[in-house]
């Protein structure tokens, strides 16, 4: 399953028996309106310091929430937030990181479906622990030690998608004790990755400007990892192997044990 879908994929499957749609917005805004057969599915945001160790027990947490839904993690599972992807790729990451292994993201949300809606509450079948299969997966979401003890191998790529200024150090956050940026990391600021708020530049522009072919790791991070979860989308949409760090330069800064550039 590819890591994004359009709206015309989504109508073409939609009411298959192994497809769930999972709206992200919130159960209010759910109930106001609805993609047909859809969810509400609220999974929050990736922590912004995070070691295996606490991933793995947020992992279970997130592994219950998404049983209560009534999501096993053998189905395909699309996330639909209003449009901008600042709502469905956090919890894209939360989802991988309790093991789901086929999430994907509506580009566009619900600003782009074209098909009818429904109103009103849904009423959930939660499943229990032995029915569903969702192993925590910590890879999924990117830590300091991790990256750290990453240094200097090539098969992975930092993306550092925050402004010149903010990478150089010349003008970081005031509340980072430190600027600069990770040793090692590309800059490319997160604006030039869309052509417009929630829809990604073309796969082919998005390979051009990230100058790796398709297929690399690259783990995104940017001050707080919001601008890092655009980020990671828009390279998902390019065939990228795609993580955000979301951490970021907030947490990077923070420890005088980790190594900067300016």
């Amino acid at each position: 399953m590819r890591a994004v879908v359009d709206s015309e994929w989504l109508a073409a499957h939609l009411g298959e028996d192994d497809l769930v749609v999972g709206d992200v917005r919130g159960p209010n805004a759910h109930m106001r309106g609805h993609i047909p057969g859809s969810r509400p599915l609220v999974l929050g945001s990736p922590p912004p310091a995070a070691d295996e160790e606490s991933a793995r027990a947020l992992a279970h947490e997130i592994a219950l929430r998404l049983r209560r839904h009534g999501i096993t993690g053998r189905e395909r599972l699309v996330l639909v937030d209003r449009g901008d992807g600042v709502g469905a790729m956090p919890a894209a990451q939360m989802a991988e990181l309790a093991g789901h292994p086929w999430v994907a993201i509506l580009l566009g949300g619900m600003a782009e479906w074209k098909g009818e809606l429904e109103e009103g509450a849904v009423e959930l079948e939660p499943v229990r622990e032995a029915e569903a299969d969702l192993e925590p997966n910590p890879p999924a979401l990117p830590t300091r030690q991790e990256l750290a003890g990453r240094l200097g191998d090539p098969s992975l790529v930092l993306l550092d998608v925050r402004t010149p200024d903010e990478f150089t150090g010349r003008r970081g956050n005031q509340c980072d004790p430190r600027q600069g940026h990770v040793p090692g990391a590309r800059n490319l600021e997160v604006g030039e990755l869309f052509v417009a708020p929630g829809q990604p530049a073309p796969p082919e522009r998005i390979r051009e400007l990230v100058g790796l072919p398709e297929g690399a790791e690259i783990v995104a991070y940017c001050h707080s990892g919001s601008r890092s979860a655009l980020a990671t989308l828009a390279l998902r949409t390019a065939g990228y192997d795609a993580r955000n760090y979301a951490g970021s330069w907030h947490e990077w800064s923070r420890h005088d044990e980790l190594p900067l550039e300016r």
